[in-house]
Formats: structure tokens, C-alpha cells, sequence
């Protein structure tokens, strides 16, 4: 079930970015309103003055709050009496750094697409910001909300699998198989470029969710990793695949690909963990079942709101049994999760325990480091480096 809330008004939301033509900002409006916590008042919705008010006509936000930019927004909103509470961050990455850090600084609680930034630097510097600021900072990791996800992750903090040994995760797409940024495909010209995307192509994009999902599942700390970046597609200026071992501490081991360039597959996220004691199977694609093999008993099924389930996992799932949530709805539990995370921090109180562990600033200092070690090992031939 969503988060229920007994406060007399919504959270009063801001973006910055996620104007026309830019698919991640519907999908992070979606989310925050589904649940129906939030209120979108305002925005910096593009580089261009004309297509902010443009972008602001259409979602309905007051002329006078549709920004030309986000350092005029910040100002303005912090100056305002019914100011934004927090402010969601969906540009492309290379703006994240500065759009954070300007909103932090006025004040107003962050919600920031991932990666968190396009370097390390950066990342931990914006990690100490929101330590001393004393704000909230979310980091939609969006796959983390998923009911079964959060299942998996209490069984395995609940020892059901033993000893953690074997972790694989996979992310592969096929949708830039071809030169598809030189065909006016905004999406794509972004992400190949790293003048915005930052120095990883589809390890920063789809890569970080893969590792995410597997820190957040398993808990484990990353010790090492060997990378070996490729870029298949002639001209590419960024890598389009990516194989990666890692070892873990304690001992377990690891394997991530990811990939942009595998015809065949839509989004195909999936991670499978093997301990001492059983194994757990999860795919992005049938998120709503969890496949659980307990060592020398018959495999079964897990199902979303199913018998068997434990209290965050019920906490997460919205509908009936047997009608499917997914993409949006995860999406829309970090969104619950990270309402009453500000809620209980704007009346001085502790939060749900429910909705803790969402992604946050240190998950995006830890996305950074994966990133910059795998460029590192990758860069050197795939040799081994330490996180």
C-alpha cells in the first residue's frame, strides 16, 4: 500500500528540465503524482526561456513561476512563502552537479535522476553538502520500489539463502544498435555525448541501475572489479557494452553486463543471487514474480501481494493480486517513500521505518566510484582495481 499522509496540503514539487520531448520528465511527473503526494508549481523546464513557458502552459504551472533558468528558480522559490518544498532534477547529467548544488544551497530538498553526477569529485562534494545542510537528497534508482525487489532484499538480510556466494546481473537493450543519435532521436543524442552524458555511455545509463540493483538486494560492499568497455557501433564516442567480474567483500563473487547493442532485448534487467542456502531470480520484465530455490527443495514462485511475503514488500504493492504493477509504479513508491522521508523531516520527526533505505546521496557517491573504477580497469586492459 502507498504511503498515507495527514498533512492539509501536497508537497509543493519544482523540476528542473523534463520539458517537451523529454520522456524522463513525464515518467518522474507520473510518479509523483500517482500516489498523490506532490504538486507540480513550478519549473525550469529547458535551456531555452521560450520553451520553459512553453513546456509550463502545457503542464499547467503558473506563468510566473515558469523560469528561464534554474538559478532564477532557486532564488525566486526560496524567497517565496508557498516556495517549492523540493525540487526534482531530470536534465542531462552533466547539468545534476550544479543543479543540486544550487538548490541545496537555497535551502530545498533534492530529487535527482541518476547518475548523480559525471565525476567522483563532484559526487563527494555534493555528498558533504547535503550532509551539512541537513536536507533530503533522493537518487531514483526506480528499480529498487518494485515489491519484489524489496522482498528479495529482506530475504537475504533474513539469511534465507546462507552465505552470499555467486551475484549476476544483466541489463541489456538493443536500441542503439545503429547510429540512431544522428537521426534527431533526442534520447540518443545525450546519452552518446559526453559532453552531457559524462565520460560512461551505457555503463552510466543502464550499467549503475544493474550494479544498484545488486548492492541493494544483496547488501554487499564491491572490494574489486576487472571492466572491459566496448563501443561496437562505428563513430560512437562513448561504450555501448560492458562485461565486468567484481568481488565482493566477504568473499562472494560477481558478474555484471551490460548492453546497448544486443538485438532482442527491450530492458531486460536481471538479477540472479546464489547463496549457501538458495538462490533468488528476478526479471525486470515479470517483475511481479520472484523466483526463490531453497538448496535440495522444489523451486517456487513468490508473487506480489502472494502468500509468503513479508512487510515491505506488502508496503510497496498498490492493486489486487493478479493485476500487474511495474515500471511507473516503482517508480512512484521512491516517490511515496521520499514524501514522507521530507514530510518527517519538516516536522521534526522520524520517519516510517518502511521507507527508509530508498536511494540517496551516498548510493550516488558509491554509482560514481563503480564508474570511475570500472573506466579505470577498463582503460588498462581489464585489469583488476580495487573500489
Amino acid at each position: 500500500m502507498s504511503q498515507q499522509h495527514d498533512t492539509p496540503r501536497r508537497l509543493r514539487l519544482g523540476m528542473v528540465g523534463g520539458g517537451q520531448g523529454a520522456f524522463i520528465g513525464g515518467v518522474h511527473r507520473i510518479a509523483a503524482r500517482l500516489d498523490d503526494h506532490y504538486e507540480l508549481v513550478a519549473g525550469a523546464f529547458a535551456s531555452d526561456p521560450e520553451r520553459s513557458r512553453a513546456a509550463a502552459t502545457e503542464l499547467h504551472v503558473a506563468e510566473e513561476r515558469a523560469y528561464p533558468d534554474y538559478r532564477t528558480m532557486a532564488e525566486a522559490e526560496r524567497l517565496r512563502q508557498d516556495g517549492i518544498d523540493v525540487v526534482a532534477i531530470v536534465t542531462p547529467n552533466h547539468l545534476h552537479f550544479d543543479v543540486a548544488r544550487t538548490f541545496l544551497e537555497a535551502g530545498i530538498h533534492v530529487i535527482c535522476d541518476k547518475p548523480m553526477t559525471t565525476n567522483l569529485e563532484d559526487a563527494q562534494s555534493l555528498a558533504e553538502l547535503v550532509e551539512h545542510s541537513g536536507l533530503f537528497f533522493g537518487l531514483t534508482h526506480n528499480y529498487s520500489g518494485h515489491p519484489l525487489v524489496r522482498q528479495a532484499r529482506d530475504m537475504v538480510a533474513a539469511g534465507e539463502l546462507g552465505e552470499l556466494r555467486v551475484v549476476q546481473v544483466e541489463y541489456p537493450q538493443d536500441w542503439l544498435s545503429t547510429r540512431l543519435e544522428e537521426s534527431g532521436v533526442k534520447q540518443a543524442e545525450w546519452r552518446t555525448d559526453p559532453q552531457r552524458s559524462g565520460p560512461a555511455g551505457c555503463l552510466g545509463d543502464i550499467g549503475t541501475h544493474a550494479y544498484h540493483l545488486a548492492r541493494f538486494v544483496t547488501g554487499l560492499e564491491l572490494e574489486s572489479l576487472a571492466a572491459d568497455l566496448h563501443t561496437f557501433v562505428e563513430g560512437r564516442a562513448l561504450d555501448d557494452n560492458v562485461h565486468m567480474m567484481l568481488r565482493f567483500k566477504g568473499g562472494a563473487r560477481g558478474m555484471l553486463w551490460s548492453s546497448q547493442v544486443s538485438p532482442g532485448n527491450e530492458n531486460g534487467l536481471r538479477l540472479r543471487v546464489y547463496g549457501s542456502r538458495g538462490g533468488l531470480e528476478w526479471s525486470q520484465e515479470e517483475p511481479n514474480r520472484l523466483l526463490h530455490s531453497p538448496l535440495g527443495e522444489p523451486s517456487r514462485i513468490l508473487t506480489r501481494n502472494g502468500p509468503g511475503l513479508g512487510e515491505a514488500a506488502l508496503a510497496a504493492a498498490r492493486i489486487p493480486p493478479g493485476h500487474p504493477e511495474g515500471y511507473l509504479e516503482a517508480f512512484a513508491q521512491l516517490y511515496g517513500d521520499f514524501a514522507e522521508q521530507i514530510r518527517a523531516r519538516q516536522a521534526g520527526r522520524s520517519a516510517d521505518a518502511l521507507t527508509l533505505g530508498t536511494p540517496g546521496v551516498s548510493d550516488g557517491v558509491d554509482g560514481l566510484r563503480f564508474i570511475t573504477r570500472a573506466l579505470e580497469s577498463s582503460a588498462s586492459g581489464g585489469v583488476w582495481v580495487n573500489a
